[in-house]
């Protein structure tokens, strides 16, 4: 592996832990209604975790509503049992075709719980792009040892792993500052 190529690796990593958190983010339920709160919940179907998205159609009639439309009407039971399982907070209601989710308003108390989650899941991230840094320079010290690289090309090329890390350190700190603002946002 050459100089190119261990750049290209670590940019990947760092651009898949910034995604990872963004998708984790869509998870977490803000003051209006996405299909990310519910679209990776597992339902047991046919004895197969599957993901809600693959069973059924999910819209946003207004902003504080989730509306469900499972393809097999049969699977109504199994999906209704997954969201009260899971961690939302938010009671289904089942006509029969459809299943409303209606958002209650969040309390300045659970807002406080989502913004002290959505920082963990930061701080994850950024020890991800830490780890992805600290084998990266691993990578640039072998490089380095097998006479892959010149003693300018090694400089250069830590300089460019640092700056890297800072970038997507910065990136994932956006995400969590506009994540904050919109679950505090009244």
């Amino acid at each position: 592996m050459g100089y190119d190529e261990c750049l290209f690796d670590c940019e990947e990593k760092m651009e898949k832990a910034s995604d990872h958190l963004r998708a984790e983010f869509a998870g977490i339920r803000g003051a209006r209604a996405t299909p990310g709160l519910v679209e990776n919940i597992k339902v047991n179907y046919y004895g197969a975790p599957t993901p809600l998205k693959q069973l059924a159609n999910i819209g946003i009639p207004e902003p504080t509503q989730i509306l469900l439309k499972p393809f097999d009407p049969g699977s109504l039971g199994e999906i209704e049992k997954a969201i009260l399982k899971s961690e939302l907070g938010i009671t289904p209601q089942n006509d029969g075709k459809l299943i409303r989710l209606s958002m209650p308003p969040l309390s300045e108390e659970r807002r406080k719980q989502l913004v002290k989650r959505a920082k963990e899941l930061t701080e994850a991230q950024r020890v991800a792009i830490r780890n992805v840094r600290r084998d990266a320079n691993k990578m640039a010290d072998q490089l380095l040892a097998d006479a892959e690289v010149t003693e300018d090309e090694f400089e250069k090329l830590k300089t460019e792993v640092d700056n890297l890390t800072k970038t997507y350190t910065g990136k994932v700190d956006k995400l969590l500052d506009d994540k904050t603002k919109e679950l505090m946002e009244v």
